[in-house]
């Protein structure tokens, strides 16, 4: 690998001084585009919360957002003065106890503008904190049942490819942040790998805390820092349950589920006739590729 250079980034904004951490892993989930059923956050919040991560920075919003666009929100805060929330994306930060590598999270909102410039940032940063693996975290809309397991495809540089046996993604084709960031990470000289759960077409306005589940076991997998899920498994059934209630309320949708389910469990895909998401990982990338085609 090739050792990443360490420059000062001029967008991030500490919050205190600079951790010392050991080996870290950057784990990065972004709202928006790449975030079908708030699963990709949703997983990052479980973990860093899980970790006990903490705040150490910010990204400066200013240069990356369209603020007609992405609207900063006024509250009032206790004393019921005014205050402005600007779009975030904040990196938390946790020192493991298992003696295994520490954890540097970035939680926020896709930018919308200086994609490059934005991606520097985050290099910089994760060579200033001695990151060593980079994981980014996306969910996309898929021809699948909420009912059954949730598939998870994974695409990773070389050096990862035998260690977690994944087929590696041939698309070509419009991508958002976390492709861009994943692509310039690897060129930077970081090992990377790139997550991503499949949520249901035909409920994509539910949040989905099967699929950020899903996320939450695979990155725990490959980091050996496992957390307690008992709170999202809850959410999870519940999230189950609730959907298999809405879908029985509509016939045509009932049906068209009990489809999907009978070609998941046939290991037969409903549409193309070809094997099954879970025994063939190019199946999911060609879900990838209709997703990003389709703008999400």
């Amino acid at each position: 690998m090739v050792a990443p250079v360490s420059i000062e980034p001029e967008h991030v904004l500490w919050s205190g001084p600079r951790p010392q951490l050991n080996r870290p892993t950057l784990i990065t989930a972004f709202e928006g585009w790449n975030d079908a059923g708030d699963a990709a956050t949703t997983a990052a919040s479980h973990l860093a919360g899980r970790w006990g991560c903490v705040p150490v920075a910010e990204i400066d919003p200013e240069p990356f957002f369209d603020f007609t666009a992405a609207r900063p929100t006024i509250h009032l805060d206790e004393s019921k003065a005014r205050r402005i929330d600007w779009p975030v994306n904040e990196v938390r930060v946790a020192r493991l106890d298992d003696g295994g590598v520490d954890a540097v999270v970035l939680i926020g909102t896709e930018p919308q503008l200086r994609w490059r410039t934005f991606t520097h940032q985050l290099i910089s940063l994760a060579g200033l904190l001695d990151v060593e693996r980079v994981i980014t975290l996306g969910a996309l809309l898929a021809e699948v049942p909420h009912s059954r397991d949730v598939e998870v495809y994974g695409s990773t540089d070389d050096e990862l490819h035998d260690e977690l046996g994944l087929t590696p993604s041939s698309y070509e084709g419009p991508t958002g942040i976390v492709g861009v960031l994943s692509s310039a990470c690897r060129d930077a000289g970081y090992s990377t790998a790139s997550f991503w759960s499949a949520v249901p077409s035909y409920m994509p306005a539910a949040p989905s805390p099967k699929a950020a589940l899903a996320l939450v076991n695979r990155v725990c997998a490959l980091m050996g820092a496992p957390v307690p899920t008992f709170d999202l498994e809850q959410r999870a059934k519940t999230y189950e349950r609730e959907i298999t209630r809405i879908v029985a309320e509509d016939e045509e949708t009932a049906e068209y589920v009990a489809s999907l389910e009978t070609a998941w469990d046939t290991g037969r895909h409903q549409d193309t006739g070809g094997p099954s998401l879970s025994d063939d990982p190019d199946r999911l990338v060609a879900e990838v590729e209709k997703f990003l085609r389709d703008g999400g």
